[in-house]
């Protein structure tokens, strides 16, 4: 068995086209503080002197803002939890988990084999939830004519094939490659479900002249500032201040906007899970942040830029 897989069945859309920050959330006694800088040491699941539990959450920077919303309003329906939310990557999250430094790993992509078989060599098996939905927008600068690509076009330009953008209907341009660092969970279902499936080729890599950025917010920055720059965000991260390409599969096939809407009905071509990971089943106080998360927390996602589970999933086990 691979995983255990728990919580919510993924979205029906969703396809299987398989400066870094750390944000803090820290709340005492019903008071909220937000803090930005350095985590302090892990202590999964502790409870202290005073009553107060303990929730270390870490992870993918995609699901940290969502992350954060969620356990902003946890905290104030439950005075009496702490929950630390950090990024740092889909890998990063999955490493403490792995060095039981942490509750709840936040992913955008699934765990790989070395993981799971890292994670066993423990004796804890890996425990998935999948906690809400995302479609990877692509985006260049507003001043750029090019509005469509088909997924060839975007592996041709991610793998270096195509350099100018005149070759894909934009202007006498040269073309400048944004990606997410390699621990990014988004870098690695990029590449995997867009460079190399757009491609035709399993061995595809990015080229070397990309541009890998710390954050997603790095992405938006110098996408907004450079006018030959393209790259790619979860949805939640996409700013009116930027442009949003519509995708088609393939040639002749319809080009269609990355939305909430798009990824339910199963038309945009870049669409995935998001997940939490646990080592082991959770209980206590673990378990009803999960379940809260999967339930009435599912009301908080959409606000954030990503897409709600669906009723008809919501819950099953």
């Amino acid at each position: 068995m691979r995983t255990q897989r728990r919580g919510t069945k993924p979205l029906r859309a969703w396809l299987p086209l398989g400066t870094r920050f750390l944000l803090t959330l820290l709340v005492l006694a019903g008071v909220a503080l937000l803090a930005i800088g350095c985590a302090p040491d892990a202590n999964p699941t502790e409870e202290s002197s005073t009553g107060v539990v303990s929730i270390v959450n870490k992870g993918s920077d995609t699901l940290v803002n969502l992350a954060l919303a969620w356990a902003e309003r946890y905290m104030e329906l439950n005075p009496g939890y702490r929950i630390s939310v950090t990024g740092g990557g889909s890998g990063t999250g999955i490493t403490g988990l792995i060095n039981g430094t942490v509750d709840i790993a936040n992913a955008s992509r699934d765990m790989s084999v070395e993981e799971i078989d890292a994670l066993r060599s423990s004796g804890m098996e890996p425990v998935e939830y999948t906690v809400a939905g995302d479609a990877i927008a692509v985006v260049v600068n507003p001043s750029n004519p090019v509005d469509r690509l088909t997924l060839s076009q975007i592996a041709d330009i991610y793998t270096g094939k195509i350099t100018n953008w005149s070759e894909v209907g934009g202007e006498d341009r040269p073309i400048v490659l944004l990606s997410r660092e390699s621990n990014s969970g988004t870098y690695v279902f990029f590449l995997e479900n867009v460079i190399r499936v757009g491609g035709g080729d399993d061995t595809l890599l990015f080229s070397p002249d990309t541009l890998l950025m710390p954050s997603s917010e790095g992405i938006s920055e110098e996408v907004r500032q450079n006018p030959n720059a393209i790259g790619y965000d979860g949805l939640g991260y996409v700013t009116p201040d930027q442009k949003t390409i519509a995708i088609a599969t393939e040639e002749g096939e319809p080009y269609v906007m990355p939305s909430i809407e798009t990824v339910n009905e199963g038309t945009y071509p870049i669409s995935r899970a998001l997940y939490m990971y646990t080592a082991g089943e959770p209980s206590g106080p673990v378990r009803e942040y999960l379940d809260w998360i999967l339930t009435d927390g599912q009301a908080l996602v959409a606000g954030v830029g990503f897409v709600p589970l669906q009723p008809a999933a919501e819950g099953s086990r």
